[in-house]
């Protein structure tokens, strides 16, 4: 599984790099996000949804969330 830090990006940025993460694998493979709490953590997983991917879990680690996403068809 593919792990991406997004931690200290701001928004949108953190949602862009999240973008351009899923583009560089398949349809159905599972990626890992790690985001800051409050803006990303609210906006990253839902903008995701809205590109048609899947989101799988969001859960708090380590100081910091771990948004667990499936990539959806393009």
């Amino acid at each position: 599984m593919t792990t991406v830090d997004l931690r200290g990006a701001t928004c949108p940025t953190n949602f862009v790099k999240a973008k351009l993460a899923l583009e560089t694998v398949d349809t159905g493979a599972v990626v890992e996000f790690l985001l800051d709490d409050g803006e990303p953590v609210k906006n990253v997983p839902r903008s995701l949804k809205g590109e048609g991917h899947k989101l799988l879990g969001l859960k708090e680690a380590d100081g910091c969330y771990v948004l667990t996403v499936e990539k959806g068809e393009e």
